[in-house]
């Protein structure tokens, strides 16, 4: 630790070192809402902790500020775990190996947690500093954002009073983030027969793509290893005799999959020359498709460990549901379906093929999760609708999950002329006001406390959600000042 010693702002990147020292994945977030817990009681606040791990903590105002309107801040506790393929980090057990490099902190060949550990990191500077005025505060740290937002979901509103709401869950410096899309995920469920075949296994990897966050990068035409996967396995089956003994791509539903894995039994030596030749000419086609977005496309195909030289029996998937599979990953639709027609530049409705995984065992499966979302919910119910046809024909079970509302534009917010005020104020020039397309935990604030004023802003976080990420120190410093300031403002106002 003490990677961080000596950035400001001091405080904030001192509980940023902390929180990234505590594991804390989506679903493994208990040891850090407790940290939190510990934190607020230490300072002698008001703190609640939900069955969920939500954590919430009230802080009174300032002497004299008791007639100001309250405040809260919300960020999210669980982080996406990904890393680079030769990582041994283990999510559940590890702190993150924190580096600093030309103005970034970033995270040794894994995510970072700056979405959305930053966010906790401010909350809890501005809880122990007892020499910024301040409103009523309530600071609002939920669970399982990444997977669902199933904190905010569950989350007991009944206590809160806030009348303005800042969400910190944004990751570009300068941009107030004033609306953002819904969504759902959709699992399929598609049951096999195993079999016992003999021959020549090998796996078929397609790396190094950029991935990414499937909602902010969605738009920017990057590949989707899993669908590119479909393409190469359909290609081989038109010419290539193989079994298909599994595969595998992807671990978050809302992450751009930069890896896909595939095992295949040849019958004899022959199949492997044509494979290959196959395997190169898609290698081509994917370079030549993707020239201007995934500079590394990779398609490798290699014999699996110690099996490469003799018929070996491997288990593998029925012929039928190997039919079936090429189809869904061939025909689900990816990426943008549909640009806003009202903000220039804004997609409104997208999906991702997040995740392919092959489940042996006594019930034998392929799981898949996609991750849907859209500014229109008509536009969300009629895409979900194609994806369960889909689903059902190829002898799927579908689910919808974890669905969760858009939060509209506000025609008149108080908040944000304030923040746009005060930002043009500090830094002298214009604040951009943007809806995104990614989903905020707002909508499902906003649905629950329907007269709260709400934005969204955050520091500088590049490559969110992928071993890449990191966080821009000079904007931590920027946007700290920046919240503090809105903050001392809001106390000299009287409520509504």
């Amino acid at each position: 630790m003490n990677i961080l010693a000596g950035l400001e702002p001091s405080r904030v990147f001192y509980y940023f070192e902390m929180l990234c020292g505590i594991p804390h994945g989506s679903y493994h977030t208990k040891e850090l809402s407790d940290y939190c817990v510990f934190v607020a009681k230490k300072l002698g606040l008001t703190v609640q902790q939900d069955e969920w791990m939500n954590v919430v903590i009230k802080k009174p105002a300032s002497k004299g500020c008791e007639n100001a309107p309250v405040l809260m801040l919300q960020g999210h506790l669980d982080m996406v775990c990904e890393k680079e393929p030769d990582s041994i980090h283990d999510f559940e057990k590890d702190g993150l190996q924190l580096l600093v490099q030309d103005g970034y902190v970033t995270a040794k060949k894994t995510t970072l947690g700056g979405d959305d550990g930053i966010a906790v990191a401010i909350c809890l500077a501005i809880l122990e500093d007892d020499t910024l005025q301040h409103p009523p505060l309530e600071i609002v740290l939920t669970t399982e954002e990444e997977v669902g937002m199933e904190g905010a979901i569950h989350l007991d509103t009944t206590d809160l009073e806030a009348e303005y709401l800042i969400n910190l869950d944004s990751e570009e410096e300068g941009v107030l983030t004033a609306g953002c899309a819904g969504g759902s995920t959709l699992e399929l469920h598609l049951p096999y027969t195993e079999k016992t075949v003999s021959g020549l296994p090998y796996t078929v990897t397609i790396s190094g793509l950029a991935g990414g966050h499937s909602g902010v990068e969605i738009q920017k035409g990057r590949a989707n290893s899993n669908r590119l996967m479909g393409q190469l396995l359909t290609k081989l089956s038109e010419t290539t005799d193989y079994e298909l003994c599994f595969v595998n791509g992807g671990k978050k539903h809302n992450v751009i999959p930069n890896r896909t894995t595939a095992g295949l039994v040849f019958p004899d030596s022959d199949a492997i020359i044509q494979a290959e030749g196959i395997v190169s000419h898609m290698q081509t086609l994917f370079t030549q498709a993707y020239e201007d977005t995934e500079a590394g496309i990779q398609v490798k195909l290699e014999p699996m460990p110690q099996e490469n030289k003799t018929d070996t029996q491997v288990s593998v998937l029925d012929s039928e549901t190997k039919t079936r599979l090429l189809y869904l990953m061939t025909v689900l639709p990816n990426g943008v379906q549909a640009m806003s027609q009202t903000v220039p530049g804004l997609p409104e409705t997208s999906l991702n093929l997040g995740v392919l995984c092959t489940r042996s065992g006594k019930d034998p499966e392929i799981y898949i999760e996609i991750s849907n979302r859209s500014s229109n919910h008509a536009a969300l119910v009629l895409l979900e609708q194609q994806l369960t046809v889909i689903g059902l024909a190829a002898g799927c079970t579908c689910q919808i999950q974890s669905a969760y509302p858009g939060w509209s534009y506000r025609k008149d917010s108080k908040l944000r002329e304030l923040m746009l005020s005060i930002y043009r104020k500090l830094f002298k020039r214009e604040m951009e006001i943007e809806v995104i397309h990614a989903g905020l935990e707002c909508g499902i604030l906003a649905s629950k406390l329907p007269d709260l004023d709400i934005v969204s802003v955050g520091p500088d976080i590049l490559d969110i959600h992928t071993p890449q990420e990191r966080l821009s120190i000079a904007s931590v410093v920027r946007t700290y000042d920046y919240i503090r300031e809105v903050i001392r403002t809001l106390s000299d106002e009287k409520r509504n």
